[in-house]
């Protein structure tokens, strides 16, 4: 468990701080992932006032597309890509095998994320915006903002969920199966819950093609390029190099192509945000709502299963996160920079972190609710 243990602090940006009084070893995030909040909000203000600045160069940069009419910029693609990209390496799919281990825990799981996930956020945003927050939202902006959240519901956590886990003592091995086999489910199940769950809930229409290649570029292409460059580093220079010094190389990479890509969708959404600053606060609001209903019921039912406390909080807190740099790229690819439901699953990011570090918090404070055995038991 020891080697575990410090594979996944490597892997998920964490370092061990100071030693507290009992003893033992305090966890801390690392200075980027602790305070992504306050540089989402930063990377806001900066994009919206270049987006005021430099009309001129912002619109010469959204129009650098790969095809006319294909929604997808090449600048916000590329950061995309370095965000995507060293996620996927973290992924170990020979872990799968070890699913059986505790089936309850994997089952509950994949319950919340693929059945009562999707099906909850656009339950609670259509509720909020096309009933509770329908003074201030019209139609249109409702069907996009709905579309955004079930696009950020849709996509479960595969890189943030470590550092959760980490924050919980999580069992490092068994949350490498969540998040492997989410993926694996991910390649089939997001395109179509994503495609009839929109339709349902907004008059919006998803173009099934447009969707089946944000899938292809965003998922299937930087899985395959991350199975196979982890592969090859792991033959060629070993475990250790590849946790200890590839990784932990690559996370502020991921991150900073993260904040930039804010920049740009915030400088493409300049003349909208400037007049929209209270709808970030009402998208806000189904989002937090969505993360502490999806956490409860998964923990829930991971009490109510007799689940192990290092396997339950992981298993929550994957059920409650998000894969936003997913929801990101495939919102632009559907509906372009300037959406709605781009800027909900921004606004997905500006929440996450303040939400999901209480959501770890509270399982930390109830850990006695669990068994202490093994996650194997």
């Amino acid at each position: 468990m020891a080697a575990g243990q410090c594979s996944l602090q490597n892997i998920s940006g964490i370092h061990i701080g100071q030693r507290t009084r009992d003893g033992n070893m305090q966890k801390q995030m690392s200075f980027f992932d602790k305070y992504l909040t306050v540089w989402v909000a930063i990377c806001m203000a900066v994009g919206v006032v270049l987006g005021k600045a430099m009309p001129e160069a912002v619109a010469a940069r959204r129009g650098l597309e790969f095809g006319e009419g294909s929604q997808i910029n090449i600048p916000i693609a590329v950061l995309i890509w370095l965000m995507v990209y060293p996620m996927m390496l973290k992924v170990d799919f020979s872990s799968v095998l070890n699913a059986g281990r505790n089936p309850k825990g994997l089952l509950v799981t994949l319950f919340v994320n693929w059945i009562v996930k999707p099906f909850s956020m656009a339950f609670f945003a259509y509720v909020f915006f096309r009933l509770v927050f329908s003074p201030w939202i019209a139609p249109a902006e409702a069907d996009q903002y709905i579309a955004g959240s079930i696009i950020l519901a849709a996509a479960p956590c595969t890189a943030m969920v470590f550092v959760w886990s980490y924050l919980t003592d999580g069992d490092p091995g068994y949350t490498l199966v969540q998040v492997s086999v989410n993926d694996l489910l991910m390649l089939v199940l997001f395109a179509p819950i994503v495609k009839y769950l929109v339709a349902g809930a907004s008059s919006l229409i998803v173009p099934f093609s447009v969707l089946f290649t944000s899938v292809v570029l965003f998922i299937v292409i930087p899985l395959a390029a991350g199975v196979i460059t982890r592969s090859t580093l792991l033959k060629t220079r070993g475990e250790a190099w590849f946790t200890q010094s590839f990784l932990p190389a690559l996370h502020p990479v991921a991150i900073s192509a993260l904040l930039a890509t804010l920049v740009l969708i915030f400088a493409f959404q300049a003349d909208n945000i400037t007049g929209k600053l209270f709808h970030v606060l009402l998208i806000a609001v189904p989002i937090t709502i969505q993360v502490y209903f999806n956490s409860s019921l998964a923990y829930g039912l991971m009490r109510f299963l007799k689940v192990p406390f290092n396997v339950a909080a992981p298993g929550a807190l994957i059920g409650a996160s998000n894969f936003f740099e997913l929801a990101v790229a495939v919102a632009i690819t559907l509906f372009g920079p300037e959406s709605g439901a781009a800027l909900v699953c921004v606004v997905g990011v500006l929440v996450e972190v303040p939400v999901m570090l209480s959501v770890c918090s509270f399982c930390n404070r109830t850990r006695h609710w669990f068994a202490t055995g093994a996650s194997g038991s």
